[in-house]
């Protein structure tokens, strides 16, 4: 059974895919690099992250504000989705960014 986080992250797939974005997830774990989020996509060149949370109540760690804020720092764009309010918000931005050229 999918934990709550990973229903977000279907969630979040499901519409990206709907939209034929490229987007992927970085390595977790040993391998990978501790406060990137969960999902990186490029939207006709807008740098977005997307971090999942299972709810509200969960908060990015430090090692994640602090890479979400030099992502935006640099010009990109992160979001925190927890739910479907916070889904529709990046998904809102993201279309918009796809009419962008």
């Amino acid at each position: 059974m999918a934990t709550p986080e990973a229903k977000i992250k279907l969630k979040v797939d499901k519409a990206l895919k709907q939209l034929k974005l490229w987007f992927f997830s970085p390595q977790a774990g040993p391998f990978g690099r501790a406060g990137i989020p969960d999902r990186i996509l490029c939207v006709n060149g807008h740098f977005v992250g997307i971090e999942c949370k299972a709810d509200r109540s969960k908060k990015p760690t430090r090692l994640q504000v602090d890479c979400m804020r030099k992502i935006e720092s640099a010009g990109g764009k992160c979001f925190v989705v927890c739910d479907d309010e916070t889904l529709e918000e990046a998904m809102e931005y993201i279309k918009e960014a796809m009419k962008c050229l």
